[in-house]
């Protein structure tokens, strides 16, 4: 009886090899990822990448980093060799980019490939490899560095090369991906030429601020505030934008793990979060944030390329995401500039903001027993109103103009969300009922909402027909109308004016604390701007109210000097 055929072989190693490189080489951006990030690992201060045709006929990258002796250059384009991990134990918790000798074998076996490396203490060598086969290896000339061409991408594979896109899109992949491993290290200097024409210049030495500038444009780089924070394991830094400089389109964002870029959604999602009642719902902010935390805490090669880390502790990461955008889009300096000088800084940390519930009680006077908080020490007497629409105010470093309405309508919001959950708010009984007729669409947002509509303080009672009356109303301020607040509300929460919130109580806070705030054009006393940013400067998010929009807007006194001439 003749034995069955086999149907499992053993592949080639030159297949094996090609079928290796496509878990690391998708694309000439690929190998230009790789390459720059062993430069990195290598110590390099000055790294430059030259490409024709979209790296599909040429990609260069030149490094002045340890470069390697004539044996290691040898053995790192084996399979398997690398400098970075010397047991399994050293895959969790790996702080290097790449692994100098995993990369380089992929690529050499899809390509016409050249190593030229010297370490400055031996000649240097030369390293060719056709297809994976090597095909010289010999003394050559060049200082301490390592230069690495790669030609004919993915010659011997052409199934592959047919799916490259053209030689422009394949520009902006190696264009992007270069820009990201250079806003991850601001020190080391970056060039880009494309097709002999200079793309990207990158000075070594610049700090985060400046490198971000660079990359992402001055114009967007304008819009964004410092964020530092930290919680527990976990520190984030970086940059987050403006609230009130958001779009729906057009937005960047771009993640690290202790300096390694990656993708993940879900800490979008959570930065984002941070953003809450301080955006107009469908809007996007850019974001720049580097999450530091101790290696062993996160897992780095759970994707073939590195796009994609695993963290041990999801929850707390996300949180702490959340967290530091909060405080970073709350703190003063987030508040919009006028021109493009650079903003306030934030208020020191021993001035924290009240953020207790309690009603204020105000002390103007410095020989008060009871002394004001130092933001209130901050508003140099007299508080100006303009138009009788803004509040402005000398500060310590410039000039700080409050918009009334905006700023009241942040405070109503943020207390009316407390109310919401404790549900202990009291209404003030009238002598004499409010009798309201509403529309039919409006009659049933007051049903649908009554419970909170008592939360607030209204007790709405229907009456017959379209009719409703109400028994008490909220008590908010001297100028408050109680039943046009009412109307105005359940005309908004009816048509959806406020549509596009994802939770149903931050809607109707929003909702309400919008029809109920001091409007523009209504003159307030000396006394009531006082009270109305202490009120302000209580809140979460004093730089902005609940639409997306600036509740402060900041006039450096540098910008003045400019202005003037004095600068």
């Amino acid at each position: 009886m003749a034995a069955a055929p086999r149907r499992v072989a053993i592949l080639p190693d030159a297949v094996a090899d090609q079928i290796a490189a496509g878990e690391v080489v998708e694309r000439p951006a690929s190998v230009v990822k790789e390459l720059v990030e062993n430069a990195l690992d290598a110590g390099a201060r000055h790294v430059r990448v030259a490409i024709e045709n979209g790296g599909k006929t040429l990609i260069e990258v030149s490094d002045d980093g340890s470069g390697m002796s004539r044996d290691d250059a040898v053995l790192a384009v084996d399979r398997h060799a690398t400098s970075k991990i010397r047991s399994a134990g050293d895959l969790v918790g790996v702080a290097t980019f790449g692994f100098r000798g995993e990369a380089l074998p992929a690529i050499a076996s899809v390509s016409r490939f050249a190593l030229v490396t010297a370490d400055g203490e031996s000649d240097a060598t030369q390293v060719a490899i056709t297809g994976g086969r090597v095909d010289q290896v010999a003394p050559a000339a060049r200082q301490r560095g390592t230069t690495v061409t790669v030609r004919a991408l993915f010659f011997n594979t052409p199934a592959r090369r047919k799916f490259l896109r053209s030689a422009a899109s394949e520009t902006r992949a190696v264009h992007d991906v270069l820009a990201t491993l250079a806003l991850a290290h601001p020190t080391a200097g970056f060039e880009l030429e494309v097709d002999a024409a200079a793309r990207l210049h990158l000075p070594a030495g610049q700090d985060s601020g400046e490198r971000l500038a660079a990359v992402w444009g001055r114009e967007l780089a304008g819009t964004l505030v410092p964020v530092h924070y930290a919680r527990g394991a976990f520190r984030v830094q970086g940059y987050a934008q403006r609230p009130g400089d958001a779009r729906p389109t057009g937005r960047r964002t771009q993640l690290f793990v202790n300096g390694r870029p990656f993708r993940d959604p879900f800490l979008v999602r959570a930065a984002e979060a941070g953003y809450r009642a301080a955006i107009h719902p469908g809007d996007r902010p850019s974001l720049f944030l580097d999450i530091l935390v101790d290696p062993s805490e996160v897992d780095v090669n759970v994707h073939p390329a590195k796009l994609e880390v695993r963290f041990r502790e999801r929850i707390a990461a996300e949180r702490a995401v959340e967290e530091a955008v909060r405080e970073a889009i709350g703190a003063l300096v987030a508040a919009a500039p006028v021109g493009d000088w650079r903003p306030l800084p934030a208020l020191p940390e021993d001035s924290s903001w009240r953020r207790d519930d309690a009603p204020i009680a105000l002390a103007f006077d410095e020989e008060a027993a009871t002394p004001a908080p130092a933001e209130v020490r901050g508003f140099r007497a007299p508080l100006l109103q303009l138009f009788d629409t803004y509040i402005l105010y000398e500060a310590p470093e410039g000039v700080v103009i409050v918009d009334q309405h905006s700023a009241h309508e942040r405070v109503l919001y943020e207390r009316v969300m407390a109310e919401l959950a404790r549900a202990d708010a009291v209404g003030q009984r009238l002598l004499l009922p409010l009798t309201l007729e509403l529309t039919d669409e409006e009659l049933e947002a007051v049903q649908a909402h009554r419970e909170e509509l008592a939360r607030v303080g209204y007790d709405a009672e229907s009456f017959g027909g379209r009719s409703v009356v109400l028994h008490t109303v909220p008590s908010l301020h001297a100028r408050f109308d109680a039943g046009a607040c009412f109307r105005e509300m359940v005309a908004d929460l009816a048509r959806g004016r406020f549509g596009g919130w994802a939770n149903r109580l931050e809607r109707f806070a929003a909702t309400f604390a919008c029809r109920a705030a001091v409007k523009a054009g209504q003159s307030l006393s000396e006394a009531e701007m006082r009270e109305l940013l202490l009120q302000l400067f209580a809140t979460d998010l004093p730089p902005h109210d609940v639409h997306g929009r600036s509740t402060i807007v900041q006039l450096p006194r540098e910008e003045l000097e400019r202005r003037f001439g004095r600068r």
